[in-house]
C-alpha cells in the first residue's frame, strides 16, 4: 500500500507529458494533496508499538537472477521524512503560484517525479532500488535549477551534478563490494537487501568495513553536505529558482543524513562503535564554518544556504555519537529544520519578488509596509534560532547534549552554532525589516491571502513543535530501539 507514495506522483509526473499551459499547477498541487492525505492514512494505521522493522512492506522481484527486489517499507523514522516530503511538496508547488515559471507543465511535472524519487529513497529496503531513486531525484533537479535558475546557472549546477552523481558512484561501489561479499551460505544467493548487505559487512573486518564506510560515506557527504564537500551548496541554493531551493535545503539534503542512519552506520558496526571521531571532527568544523561564513553575507539567500549547512552539520555530528539523545535530537531535527529552512526561503523570496532585491543593504522598513509578513518571518527566525518553545529548540538541545556525552571540547565548539546563528538571524531579520524605507521597500504590499496561509501554515508548526514535540517521538521511539541492535548506543 505505501507504494503508492511512489506512484501516484510518478503517474502525475508522466501525465504533464500531455498537459500544456497553466493549468498544471493545479492539476500539480492535486496531486502532491493526494499524496499528503494518503500520507496522513498511513500515519494514522502506524502501530508505534509494533516491533516490525518495517510496515506497510512491499517485496517484488525484481532483477531475481541477481538478487535485486523492488520492495521497501517504514519504520518511525522513514515515516517521518516521508511525511516531511509530502507535507513541503504542496507548499513549494503553492509558492510558484504567484511567479508562474516559463513552461509551467514541464516545471510541475518535473516537481512531482522528484516527489515520487525523493519517497522511494525514503522506502527502500534494497540496496540498488535505493541507489536508483537515489539517482532518479537528481535529474528533475537539475533540470529545474539549470532551466529556471538565475545568472551563471549552468556552470553552477553543472557543478553541483559533478559533485552529487560522484559521490553516488562511490556508494554504488560500496554497495557492491557488499553485494558480492553477502555470506550465500545463509542468503542463499548474492543480493541487495538491507539484512544480507548487513550481514556482509559484519561478516568483514575493521579494514573492510573501513573501505565500504568511506565508500558510502562519501555519497552523504556531498548531499548533506559535510565539509570539505559543501563547496557547490551555497551558490546552487543561491541561483536556483526559490522552489528549487526548497527543494534542496528543505528535502533533498535530509536524504543524506536518513542514508547515514539506514545505510551507513550499520554497515560499519565495528568501525563506529570503537570511537571513531573523524566523521564528528569534520561536521563541527562545517557548523562553526558554515555560521562564521553567513555572519559575512548581504545576500539573504546566501546566509540562509551558510545557515543550512551550520544546522545540518550539527545534525550529522549528532548521529556519530551514536547516542540515543544524538538520534533523538538528529530525528526530530530532520524534520524541523525541513520546516524552517523552507520558511526562510519562502519570506526571502516573498521579499525578493516584491522589492526585486536581496540585497541587505538595499532593504529595510519592510514592517511599517508589510506586519503580516513581518511577524510570520519573525516566528520562523526564532524557530531556526532554537528559541525555547519553538520547533528548533529541543532538537538541538539533544545534538549538543549528545556531543558533550563524548568530549566536552567539541561540544564547546559545536556550541558557537547558538551563537553564529543569533548573529546572523538576528542581523538578516533587523537590515531587512527594521529602519528607514528604502526606494525598493517604499511600494511594498503585504501578504496575499495565499502567501499569509503559506506562511501561516509553516509558523504554526513552528510554535506547535516547540510546545509539544512528543509525537515525533513517539513515532521515531521503536525504530531507534530497533537501530539498538545493530549498533551498541550509549
Amino acid at each position: 500500500m505505501a507504494v503508492l507514495l511512489i506512484f501516484i506522483p510518478l503517474f502525475a509526473s508522466i501525465l504533464f507529458l500531455f498537459i500544456k499551459g497553466n493549468m498544471g499547477k493545479m492539476i500539480a498541487l492535486t496531486f502532491s494533496v493526494i499524496n499528503l492525505i494518503f500520507s496522513i492514512y498511513l500515519l494514522s494505521s502506524f502501530d508505534t508499538q509494533s516491533d516490525e522493522a518495517f510496515q506497510f512492506a512491499f517485496n517484488e522481484p525484481w532483477v531475481e537472477s541477481l538478487g535485486i527486489s523492488f520492495c521497501g517499507g517504514l519504520d518511525g523514522i522513514s515515516l517521518l521524512m516521508v511525511l516531511l516530503t509530502n507535507f513541503l511538496t504542496p507548499i513549494i508547488i503553492l509558492s510558484s503560484w504567484g511567479k508562474t515559471p516559463e513552461y509551467p507543465a514541464a516545471f510541475y511535472g518535473l516537481i512531482l517525479l522528484m516527489q515520487a524519487g525523493l519517497n522511494g529513497v525514503f522506502m527502500a529496503t534494497d540496496g540498488l532500488l535505493f541507489y536508483v531513486f537515489w539517482e532518479i531525484t537528481l535529474i528533475p533537479i537539475w533540470f529545474i535549477c539549470a532551466y529556471w535558475g538565475g545568472e551563471n546557472r549552468i556552470p553552477v549546477t553543472i557543478k553541483f551534478f559533478i559533485y552529487t552523481f560522484a559521490g553516488s558512484l562511490f556508494m554504488l561501489v560500496g554497495l557492491i563490494y557488499l553485494y558480492l561479499n553477502t555470506p550465500i551460505e545463509i542468503t542463499g544467493n548474492h543480493n541487495f537487501s538491507w539484512e544480507a548487505l548487513q550481514m556482509a559487512a559484519r561478516s568483514m573486518d575493521a579494514a573492510g568495513q573501513q573501505i565500504v564506510f568511506w565508500l558510502i560515506f562519501m555519497a552523504f557527504a556531498v548531499k548533506i553536505p559535510v565539509f570539505p564537500f559543501h563547496t557547490w551548496q551555497p551558490e546552487t541554493y543561491t541561483v536556483s529558482p526559490a522552489p528549487g531551493t526548497m527543494l534542496l535545503s528543505g528535502i533533498m539534503l535530509k536524504m543524506g543524513i536518513y542514508g547515514v542512519i539506514r545505510w551507513l552506520l550499520p554497515f560499519s558496526p565495528d568501525l563506529v562503535s570503537s570511537g571513531y571521531n573523524l566523521p564528528i571532527v569534520l561536521c563541527i568544523i562545517g557548523v562553526v564554518y558554515g555560521g562564521w561564513i553567513a555572519i559575512k553575507q548581504t545576500d539573504m539567500k546566501k546566509i540562509a544556504a551558510y545557515s543550512s549547512l551550520s544546522h545540518v552539520g550539527l545534525i550529522a555530528a549528532g548521529i556519530f555519537t551514536l547516542t540515543i539523545d544524538g538520534l533523538q535530537g538528529a530525528v526530530i531535527q530532520m524534520v524541523n529544520h525541513g520546516i524552517n529552512i523552507v520558511g526562510l526561503f519562502l519570506a526571502i523570496e516573498l521579499i525578493e519578488r516584491r522589492t526585486g532585491t536581496r540585497d541587505l543593504s538595499k532593504l529595510g522598513g519592510i514592517a511599517s509596509k508589510a506586519p503580516k509578513l513581518s511577524v510570520l518571518f519573525m516566528i520562523i527566525v526564532l524557530g531556526s534560532l532554537a528559541v525555547p518553545l519553538t520547533n528548533g529548540f529541543v532538537g538541538e538541545f539533544l545534538l549538543l547534549k549528545s556531543i558533550y556525552s563524548i568530549n566536552i571540547y567539541m561540544a564547546a565548539i559545536a556550541g558557537l552554532t547558538v551563537i553564529f546563528c543569533a548573529v546572523y538571524m538576528l542581523r538578516l531579520y533587523n537590515l531587512a525589516i527594521f529602519g528607514d524605507v528604502t526606494s525598493h521597500t517604499a511600494d511594498m504590499k503585504d501578504l496575499n491571502a495565499r502567501e499569509t496561509i503559506l506562511m501561516g501554515i509553516i509558523a504554526l508548526l513552528v510554535i506547535i513543535l516547540g510546545v509539544y514535540p512528543q509525537p515525533i517521538f513517539d513515532i521515531s521511539k521503536q525504530a531507534i530501539e530497533t537501530f539498538q541492535t545493530t549498533l551498541t548506543l550509549k
